[in-house]
């Protein structure tokens, strides 16, 4: 096949020890890149019922099929592992310019194993991979750890994969962080990472693998170069440029996602932002859209452009869902927890769970180290992101994710963690996007926003049917290391597919490529002890509201699309995959995970 590399670098750190794998084409048509290749790679060879911070855990970097070829929004890649949040299938998406570079690089894929006798960092160039020291880079946070790298190594091009101090101390939601400001967010893939003492992977690359056909690759690149600014207006502003739309409708998650009105969103939204504090607007790899915002700020909340500036799922976590309005204090979260490496979104459920907990009387300020942990106290939230991060007093209980937490304090305080297999929801109201809602119940890695298209469907008894469509089509750009943000047909997609590999895979091809991924990672779960009774949301979301527009989800319902889902995935009612069904898939060999 054209357009890839045919390398897998294999990384073990308990003996220091690197070998490179090759891909045949056979295998790699069947799963591609990103959550095929991860899927594949963790079911056959993490045992089952081992700890996550355990050296037999895999750590996975997969590039897309697309990554990193000159086509507008290729600069993706996926990291996978045993998740230390929900203790199952554990995957998160990245963009910026570190995956582009390991493909002109050489490698597909890098797997990690084992853990390492001391702190180190791998780097990789044109083929080549050495692991050296990183003794002085242990306890650096990501942007310290960025510049040290690029000192020690003597190269200014350099992209770096980086932990800070929260993967280091094992935050079960740490992220690993690209460039300092494109991040892996979710699933806890940098505890993993500070688990094996991994603090960076550095790259350097300088040959892109040639396309089959480079010519129409690029002529299919100009249209979307020539045409992007029409289509892709949403995103002047970056991610969340319609959150007093969503406040309106009731999408905008509120104090713990208990819902209602939140008056203050007119403060924090994103239009305000980029008029009142943004200083540019950055990209990834090859893009010319340019969605993420770059903000500085002084004073008490002061703000380094270094780490970025947030993002929609970080207003709304840190902000409304905390009853938090007050836009130099979500700067300055966002800022903390790019400093420390992690997870905005699972921070943010943290903390407004814990301001629920002191709201109904179940935590006190002595339980909180003297915080008023109270909704809308804004300093006492930022105190809290720091606390999390270095796992300071309650800050180390919250470190473990909400549902830990709650099972810890008890008292009732596990209906207000609002989490599904463990990790913390998105910042969109399932009550509102019910079909994403249904998406999050059922997701091999938890709740997810990523792996499904953002829309309003309401449940009815084709719901299953509708996700099972717009599921592909998302999973489908993860596989092949492309942002959804990109407005590309799928037709144009598959045409890409073709220019790059050589390969004229169909609708069905590709359709099955994702179907493996997800059938896979869904029997992962299942052999760690997973079954129907996780594929739930939290009670919370069958109950209306008091105020705004929200109505509870009907249970028989809810029940139903699942039930309907299982049978489009060719699941049993259980939401089993059937022996039939792996061998339509051809990967019949994953029954005995099964019992089968």
């Amino acid at each position: 096949m054209k357009g890839i590399n045919d390398n897998i670098l294999r990384v073990d750190l308990t003996a220091g020890k690197l070998t490179v794998e090759g891909i045949s084409d056979d295998h790699y048509r069947r799963y591609l890149g990103g959550r095929g290749i991860i899927a594949h790679t963790l079911l056959t060879e993490v045992p089952a019922g081992i700890d996550p911070f355990g050296p037999e855990n895999r750590l996975v970097f997969a590039l897309g099929t697309l990554t990193g070829h000159p086509f507008v929004g290729s600069g993706r890649n996926s990291v996978g592992c045993k998740s230390p949040l929900t203790g199952g299938y554990g995957e998160s998406e990245a963009g910026g310019f570190w995956g582009a570079e390991l493909k002109k690089a050489g490698f597909e894929a890098i797997v990690i194993e084992g853990i390492s006798p001391k702190p180190v960092y791998l780097s990789i160039k044109d083929g080549e991979a050495e692991i050296r020291d990183a003794g002085r880079l242990w306890g650096l946070e990501t942007a310290d750890t960025d510049g040290a790298i690029r000192e020690d190594l003597g190269e200014k091009r350099i992209r770096t994969a980086v932990i800070g101090p929260a993967g280091e101390k094992r935050v079960r939601f740490a992220c690993i962080s690209n460039d300092v400001t494109h991040v892996a967010g979710r699933t806890g893939v940098g505890a993993v990472m500070g688990s094996k003492r991994l603090k960076a992977i550095a790259v350097r690359g300088s040959r892109l693998p040639e396309a089959a056909d480079p010519e129409k690759l690029r002529e299919l690149n100009r249209w979307m170069l020539k045409n992007y600014k029409e289509k892709s207006k949403h995103w002047r502003y970056g991610t969340g440029s319609d959150m007093r739309g969503y406040e309106a409708n009731g999408n905008l998650p509120v104090r713990n996602f208990q819902g209602g009105r939140f008056p203050g969103v007119v403060k924090i939204d994103a239009q305000l932002l980029c008029e009142k504090y943004v200083e540019k607007m950055d990209h990834c790899y090859g893009c010319p859209i340019r969605c993420k915002r770059v903000v500085r700020l002084q004073g008490p909340f002061a703000v380094d452009p270094m780490y970025g500036g947030p993002e929609y799922e970080t207003l709304a976590a840190l902000g409304s869902n905390c009853g938090i309005d007050d836009p130099e204090a979500l700067m300055r979260a966002n800022e903390l927890c790019n400093r420390h490496g992690m997870d905005t979104i699972s921070t943010g459920v943290a903390i407004s769970f814990a301001m629920e907990c002191v709201e109904k009387g179940i935590l006190n300020r002595e339980d909180t180290d003297g915080l008023d942990l109270t909704f809308g106290n804004a300093e006492a939230m930022v105190r809290m992101v720091e606390k999390i991060a270095l796992r300071q007093g309650f800050g180390d209980l919250l470190a473990e994710g909400t549902k830990r937490a709650a099972e810890k304090i008890g008292r009732g305080s596990e209906a207000l963690a609002m989490q599904v297999k463990g990790q913390e929801l998105p910042m969109h109201e399932p009550r509102r996007k019910q079909a994403m809602g249904l998406h999050y119940s059922m997701n091999a890695a938890g709740a997810d926003h990523n792996t499904t298209i953002h829309d309003t469907e309401d449940l009815d008894g084709v719901a299953g049917a509708k996700l099972y469509e717009k599921s592909f089509s998302a999973q489908l750009t993860n596989t092949l290391g492309m942002c959804k943000f990109v407005p590309w047909s799928e037709a144009q997609i598959r045409e890409a597919v073709a220019y790059v590999t050589g390969w004229p895979a169909t609708e069905r091809d590709l359709r099955e490529v994702v179907e493996r991924g997800i059938d896979l990672a869904r029997i992962f779960n299942i052999r760690e002890g997973f079954s129907e009774k996780d594929d739930a949301l939290p009670k919370r979301f069958a109950e209306t509201p008091a105020d705004g527009p929200l109505k509870g989800l009907d249970p028989g319902t809810f029940a139903e699309a699942r039930k309907n889902y299982y049978r489009m995935m060719g699941w049993d009612e259980s939401g089993v995959p059937t022996p039939a069904r792996l061998a339509e898939l051809e990967i019949g060999w994953a029954a005995q995970y099964l019992g089968h």
